[in-house]
């Protein structure tokens, strides 16, 4: 087997825990799935040779794990200096910024103590991945934001109780 087709199998199991991790209410479990995620989504990117996404995704999982006990703004402050590290160390090109974009803003998101405000800055940053995920071209890492996208808005309007309209999506992303 490739290490593309592994790599695209490995996000078919990353995509079982991303579905999943949105239609919890509790932070704490939606950031244990995005965890257990995180590390399979960086050995795909360790497959297709995209280093600053495979270490911007490694630290993810680390820090979703610490969210999981804390919120602390030096916390933040701290896994936002390693992202940058992490990507002035595996620097090669557009591709490891727009990965930087899109983990710095789910740092961020991490660090919120609320779902609801997690979910949010989640979309944003989910976004950015997918815009990197079709420059990488990898199918089933597209298939995965987009997924990851839709549980995220299915949850969103499940627990807020907030109609799926054009109009409701704009105030959801534009608040």
């Amino acid at each position: 087997m490739s290490d593309f087709i592994l790599s695209q199998w490995l996000i078919v199991i990353a995509m079982i825990a991303d579905l999943v991790s949105f239609q919890f209410k509790r932070k704490s479990k939606i950031v244990s799935c995005l965890c257990f995620s995180g590390v399979i989504i960086s050995c795909h990117f360790a497959l297709l040779e995209q280093w600053t996404a495979a270490l911007l995704m490694l630290l993810a999982a680390f820090r979703y794990f610490v969210t999981i006990f804390s919120h602390s703004k030096r916390l933040l402050v701290f896994f936002l200096l390693l992202n940058t590290l992490a990507m002035m160390f595996t620097f090669s090109g557009g591709l490891s910024l727009l990965s930087f974009a899109g983990s710095t803003v789910q740092t961020i998101a991490a660090f919120c103590q609320h779902d609801r405000q997690l979910r949010q800055l989640m979309l944003f940053g989910t976004s950015i991945w997918l815009i990197n995920n079709i420059l990488v071209d990898s199918p089933a890492a597209i298939v995965m934001e987009l997924l990851f996208i839709g549980s995220n808005l299915i949850g969103y309007c499940r627990h807020y109780n907030f109609p799926l309209t054009s109009t409701s999506l704009k105030s959801m992303v534009f608040k």
